[in-house]
């Protein structure tokens, strides 16, 4: 996938995952990964800023497998502005879809 995309779609992909449930850096990266091609490079940056802008929060966590793990917790600042990330997310993707599809008609 192009890498334009991805950077552009990687914050909702996000918020959404932590809005299902509370998740460390790590997790995140795999969930992820398992649809789109993730560098790790990315993510960090990004839950860096938001948790700056209060779209969710962080604590730590005991793990079974070595030091405690930092999770990702989204507020209810970010719940709203994933709710807004989505309806943008849906009117693109239906613009983008009739477009193509006007383009292509009469192939």
């Amino acid at each position: 996938m192009n890498t334009q995309f991805k950077k552009g779609i990687l914050e909702l992909c996000v918020l959404v995952l932590i809005y299902k449930k509370d998740q460390y850096g790590y997790e995140l990266a795999q969930n992820i990964s398992k649809n789109i091609d993730l560098a790790e490079g990315s993510l960090y940056p990004l839950l860096r800023r938001l948790t700056k802008e209060e779209y969710c929060t962080t604590y730590l966590a005991e793990s079974k497998e070595g030091p405690p793990r930092k999770y990702y917790q989204l507020t209810d600042k970010g719940k709203s502005y994933m709710d807004f990330l989505i309806k943008e997310w849906e009117m693109f993707s239906v613009n983008v879809n009739e477009l193509i599809k006007e383009a292509l008609k009469d192939e």
